[in-house]
């Protein structure tokens, strides 16, 4: 008999999302897209190969939303899930071990105990399924009406991952004679004769199905909000422009630094690594390495974003403050705003940009240089 512990994995993510806004395995939940949350799991837990399946011409949002883990390849979907599950199967390769797990995307608060309990009950069962008992009375409707009670007994609410024999699975598909397309990958196998054993479910294992399920979800994870500060100063300089906030603002000097000097977006990028832990800006991008020379800032901005992400986490909102006597900000506040959401990919509301004079004070005041502080607000998982 093959041994369960090890174990490939298919997550399908082909579906179009359609009650749930569009796209949903792409979308963020609780700071990570939605796929991430199982592919991270699967690959946790020992599944070697795991094949993402997506829609056609998605790759590249798979990329994407998978960034930094390794292990995993991807499969264009077909016509139905179960023609998804097919290429999925396919893309493992002959070389894959007997072992895989099929799972949905839409679930993504996928255990590792669920995986044991999978794996434990195949080393005596043909397949197997995580379920829930139904715990809620059941009515008949008719015409919008209550009518006659049906008995929950012996009824399970059915997740997945779901696990087979990979043969047994390819060859179950290949025989499937039903006249509609299977709802999963348990009933397949059933029709083919095999034995599906019910192992107990989770809870957490919820689906995202429409779009007010993030939220509900979102409140499972649990977020704990932590805040971050950054500072940063730069002397001024001959030039013609300065960069602040991700904006060029023509002016007589700019600012010396090693990079574009952007102190604006170096507070930020500060701020956001403080709420996370993880140092300052010169432990990422030493001034010293000649490769961030006259870099643009936005670069350290997008590492710090993907950081939070990586984590788990979500950005809430940011506050910039500029204190400096020129050039002046209000003219160019709206475009530094609208450039720092984008590169936040936070609403307007939730970004601030503000500025301040030190009436004549220290080295503002005197037009020596310029100073940004900044502060940002995060949810990490609890």
């Amino acid at each position: 008999m093959p041994n369960p512990s090890s174990f490939c994995a298919v997550v399908v993510a082909a579906g179009s999302g359609t009650r749930a806004g569009g796209a949903k395995q792409w979308r963020p939940l609780a700071g990570k897209p939605v796929v991430r949350w199982s592919v991270e799991a699967l690959l946790a837990a020992g599944a070697a190969p795991l094949v993402v399946v997506g829609p056609a011409g998605d790759h590249d949002k798979a990329e994407a939303a998978l960034e930094g883990l390794d292990g995993w390849t991807y499969a264009e979907g077909g016509a139905t899930r179960a023609a998804s599950v097919v290429n999925g199967l396919s893309g493992l390769g002959d070389a894959a071990p007997e072992i895989v797990l099929v799972h949905d995307a839409a679930r993504p608060f996928l255990s590792e105990a669920v995986i044991a309990r999978l794996l434990t009950a195949l080393e005596t069962a043909d397949a197997a399924l995580p379920a829930l008992a139904v715990d809620d009375s059941l009515r008949r409707g008719v015409d919008g009406a209550m009518a006659e009670a049906v008995s929950r007994d012996g009824l399970w609410r059915v997740q997945t991952p779901q696990a087979f024999r990979r043969a047994e699975l390819r060859a179950a598909h290949a025989a499937w004679m039903g006249a509609e397309a299977p709802t999963d990958d348990a009933e397949v196998a059933r029709a083919a004769g095999r034995t599906v054993r019910l192992v107990e479910g989770d809870a957490r294992l919820a689906k995202v199905t429409r779009a007010e399920d993030f939220a509900m979800l979102e409140a499972m994870v649990g977020m704990r909000t932590r805040i971050g500060s950054g500072f940063d100063a730069h002397r001024w300089g001959p030039g013609a422009s300065v960069w602040l906030c991700g904006v060029e603002i023509p002016h007589d000097q700019t600012l010396i630094g090693h990079s574009d000097a952007d102190a604006g977006l170096h507070a930020l990028t500060d701020a956001l690594l403080g709420a996370i832990g993880e140092g300052d800006i010169g432990d990422h991008f030493p001034p010293t390495d000649p490769q961030w020379k006259g870099a643009a800032s936005d670069r350290f901005l997008i590492h710090a974003v993907q950081m939070v992400h990586a984590k788990g986490g979500r950005i809430v909102n940011v506050d910039v403050t500029l204190i400096c006597e020129q050039p002046k900000v209000k003219p160019h506040r709206a475009a530094m705003r609208a450039r720092l959401a984008e590169l936040l990919d936070l609403p307007l509301d939730a970004v601030s940009v503000k500025a301040t004079t030190t009436e004549g004070m220290g080295f503002p005041g005197r037009q020596e240089g310029l100073a940004a502080q900044a502060v940002a607000s995060v949810e990490l998982p609890a």
